[in-house]
């Protein structure tokens, strides 16, 4: 996927927040920790600092929701940040995003903490960040 095509799904992805654009993608991709999963309807982009990884963002397209592509991109970048050597892995999401956090809860993920009024939204208050984390040892 490039930066552009990358962009365009986080667009279709992220309707009630800013979403990333191609020349952030991009600025993220030239780092040698960071690493891209990918299918035709999604994408998770994770960074890997010495032995912890953190998720950076997932996206699956609108019409691709619910049929395992989230499933099966938390499997690709679980796998890929243990090959990269990762033992430990972060993330956060939205207190209001119910189906990733059904999907993280579902795949071993535990919530460690929140960040309140950490997502603003632009037709309502902030949301909070869930902090979750897992082991992948």
């Amino acid at each position: 996927m490039t930066p552009d095509t990358l962009a365009a799904l986080h667009i279709a992805a992220f309707t009630d927040q800013r979403p990333w654009s191609a020349e952030e993608f991009e600025a993220l991709l030239t780092s040698p920790h960071v690493f891209l999963v990918s299918q035709p309807q999604g994408f998770a982009l994770g960074r890997v600092i010495l032995d912890e990884v953190e998720l950076l963002t997932i996206a699956t397209a609108p019409e691709a929701r619910r049929r395992g592509v989230g499933r099966d991109l938390m499997g690709a970048f679980e796998a890929e940040a243990k090959r990269r050597g990762a033992d430990l892995a972060h993330l956060e999401v939205a207190a209001d995003n119910l189906p990733a956090l059904a999907l993280y809860r579902g795949q071993g993920w535990a919530e460690t903490g929140r960040r309140t009024g950490y997502y603003a939204r632009p037709d309502g208050p902030a949301m909070d960040a869930v902090l979750m984390r897992k082991s992948l040892t």
